[in-house]
């Protein structure tokens, strides 16, 4: 069985309410140690208000946090200083220079002076901007503030690295090189909360996922477990009227098959395991691997950006 020190984040029964909107409704989450997981959701579903509480920037109306061991927010100052934090908006200085925001970043993490600089080059090459050291922040590309976020939030070489929606806004290239850091944080040992609503994101990054709506966690296990879980191997699409999807959603229904409506199509999921009378009553459609949207769609009605 976990033992405590085995969990680098504990949250058991966590309320946050802003008025009479409730963003967090009973939350309860364990995140092991050298893990990466993703909190997979909507917009609006209580993740960057999960990442604030586990910092200490926003306290819960109830419940229990612990980061690292330490209870949060009483010891949110310890807490911090053992984990590095990407938020979600671009909070650079924009009038310094790249060496020069981590400086600052390495200085108030208490780094010993005589390893500052080291520290510093080894962020700066992690996130592959070395060549960019002297340039001021505002004359950065958009993905290149986007890894200077991330090595300024590693710079002091942390146990456990929360990444809120690290990638949004950004083009698929960008993207794609934002993973590539990312994956070799997992690949290095260290402990990953990350927050995001892209599929894929999820899909190529985390060990575990944590489906997350409401305020709650509504579904969790590793991508393949959730698959096998919710929507199995196969998809298969069907197009046309609203009569038409009725009929096809009927006769998934009458064998026991999930079905997601998106517009005007509707996936019948498990399609590995119908029957031909199915396919000779409405049809062949077309086939696709069935994917977490499937499953995030077929648990709540909600879709994802993908």
């Amino acid at each position: 069985m976990p033992t405590e020190r085995d969990h680098a984040i504990r949250l058991l029964e966590v309320h946050k309410s802003f008025g009479d909107i409730t963003a967090v409704d009973g939350l309860t989450l364990e995140v092991g140690r050298g893990v990466c997981l993703g909190l997979l959701g909507p917009n609006g579903a209580g993740k960057s208000t999960t990442m604030r509480m586990l910092t200490g920037q926003a306290i819960p109306d109830s419940g229990t946090i612990e980061v690292l061991g330490l209870p949060v927010p009483r010891r949110s100052k310890q807490a911090r200083a053992r984990m590095g934090v990407v938020p979600q908006q671009d909070n650079l200085n924009t009038e310094l220079t790249c060496e020069q925001e981590l400086r600052v970043w390495a200085t108030l993490q208490r780094i010993p002076r005589a390893r500052r600089g080291a520290a510093i080059d080894a962020a700066l090459e992690l996130a592959n901007l070395t060549a960019r050291r002297h340039s001021r922040v505002s004359e950065l590309s958009g993905g290149m503030r986007r890894r200077l976020l991330i090595a300024r939030g590693l710079v002091h070489d942390p146990e456990l690295v929360l990444l809120d929606e690290p990638t949004v806004g950004l083009d698929p290239q960008v993207r794609a090189e934002l993973w590539s850091l990312i994956s070799g944080l997992r690949d290095q040992g260290v402990t990953v909360l990350m927050s995001t609503h892209y599929i894929e994101e999820a899909e190529r990054l985390a060990d575990d996922v944590a489906v997350v709506n409401h305020g709650r966690v509504i579904a969790r296990g590793t991508p393949a477990q959730l698959l096998a879980a919710h929507a199995g191997e196969v998809a298969r699409e069907f197009w046309g009227p609203p009569h038409v999807l009725v009929e096809v959603e009927s006769a998934a229904a009458a064998h026991g098959l999930p079905t997601r409506r998106t517009g005007p199509t509707v996936a019948v999921l498990r399609a590995e395991s119908a029957p031909e009378e199915l396919y000779d009553k409405v049809g062949d459609g077309i086939a696709r691997a069935a994917n977490l949207e499937d499953v995030f769609v077929l648990l709540t009605g909600e879709r994802l950006d993908s």
